[in-house]
């Protein structure tokens, strides 16, 4: 269902994403949001313990959204409740490289219709390995 609360909120997120406008990104999370992206621990998040409230989220967005240019390459789309999910790619630009990520990407909404979880399953190795110079 395109107009359903999770995934209008997943749509405005990449819109924002790919628009690179910290605010309307920002706007998207509840406060207490959290983002793993990807899951467990990677250069954006040693620990693994993803990037949870609105503070944390605008830092994570200075690092991995801020500087790439990013493209969204959903295939399939499953709804549950207040959750989606999203089977596909991301392709990412930045710092003269071409990086995609294939994955899962998964979306939460609370009952104001606000993000409280991102959460991005795709392995480091496996989209380092993609890597081509632009």
């Amino acid at each position: 269902m395109t107009d359903s609360p999770v995934h209008l909120a997943g749509k405005r997120s990449r819109e924002a994403a790919v628009a690179r406008d910290k605010d309307a990104w920002l706007a998207v999370f509840a406060d207490d949001a959290i983002v793993e992206d990807p899951i467990g621990p990677s250069h954006f998040d040693p620990e693994g313990k993803g990037h949870r409230g609105k503070e944390a989220i605008a830092a994570f967005f200075d690092m991995a959204i801020a500087p790439s240019e990013l493209t969204f390459n959903f295939e399939k789309t499953y709804q549950c409740g207040n959750e989606e999910a999203n089977v596909g790619n991301i392709v990412i630009k930045a710092a003269g490289y071409e990086v995609t990520a294939e994955g899962v990407f998964t979306y939460r909404v609370n009952d104001a219709g606000e993000i409280v979880a991102l959460r991005a399953y795709w392995e480091l190795d496996q989209a380092a390995a993609s890597a081509r110079k632009l």
